[in-house]
């Protein structure tokens, strides 16, 4: 299929190779052309516009910060997708947002935040989470092939899979800061923190990403971002914002955000998520 990705990050430079991988057409626009210019060894076309990286594709993906960074491209985008392309919006923006974006889009749009990180992305192995018309969804079955190892639908309206994108990501980010939590708790204590991943290990307690984030926090090795601190920071707002709107208890999402703010405060914003361990002594 011809199919473009806006954003060429983490997330949006990994899902470009996965579709030219699969054998799709692959074209991607960057703000910064120099971020996307390494994929044209991949076989990727790099284009100078937005307008010109959507015109003639069938499906166009994108992976963008937040809401107004996504409105600003729509503004280029929308009016130069062919009548039957199909949006897919993949970036963590909540329901709010990819709903307003969605009417922007003439309801072309499918709702298909992922979960996954750097390398996920790369092998195409994310988790699609979509929602949006069943008839939107079957035309995108071939992209989400391409990208993701398996596709779950959450609903037939735009909304529900950023909902439960939120859900996922306010697990992962409780996750790493409860790992950085234990570390700095059995170190001040006078324990060997190493000792808590060994205890873990193996037990109905265990988790690879407590493994995997848990040893970036030991050797603090947090430089090479996976999932940046400061997007864990606005992930963690549009769930305080979403939940305190149902009326839902945000306590336990102020805590976590707090733990991440302080990190990004500390000047790692742009580092991995596991830099969250320099909130706690």
């Amino acid at each position: 299929m011809r199919t473009t990705v806006i954003g060429t990050g983490i997330m949006g430079a990994g899902m470009a190779r996965s579709l030219a991988r699969a054998g799709h057409d692959v074209t991607v626009w960057n703000r910064t052309r120099e971020k996307a210019a390494p994929l044209a060894a991949d076989g990727v076309t790099i284009a100078d516009s937005v307008a010109e990286a959507v015109r003639g594709a069938e499906v166009v993906l994108t992976v963008l910060f937040d809401t107004d960074s996504t409105a600003e491209v729509a503004r280029d985008l929308v009016p130069a997708l062919d009548e039957d392309a199909v949006w897919m919006q993949c970036a963590t923006l909540g329901v709010d947002g990819t709903r307003a974006l969605a009417e922007l889009a003439g309801h072309r749009l499918l709702d298909a935040p992922v979960l996954g990180t750097r390398k996920p992305a790369e092998e195409g192995n994310l988790v699609v989470l979509l929602s949006g018309p069943e008839t939107l969804r079957d035309r995108v079955s071939d992209v989400c092939d391409a990208i993701g190892s398996r596709v779950l639908v959450a609903g037939d309206d735009v909304g529900d899979a950023s909902a439960l994108k939120l859900a996922c990501n306010a697990w992962v980010a409780l996750l790493t800061a409860g790992t950085a939590q234990s570390l700095a708790l059995a170190r001040s204590l006078g324990v060997d923190p190493a000792l808590f991943l060994d205890a873990i290990a193996g037990g109905p307690v265990d988790t690879p990403y407590a493994a995997i984030k848990g040893g970036l926090m030991l050797d603090h090795d947090w430089e090479t971002p996976s999932f940046e601190v400061d997007g864990v920071v606005k992930d963690l707002g549009l769930m305080v914002e979403a939940a305190a709107r149902e009326g839902f208890p945000t306590e336990l999402l102020d805590a976590v955000l707090g733990l991440f703010t302080e990190a990004s405060a500390a000047g790692h914003g742009g580092h991995d998520m596991a830099a969250v361990r320099s909130a706690f002594p």
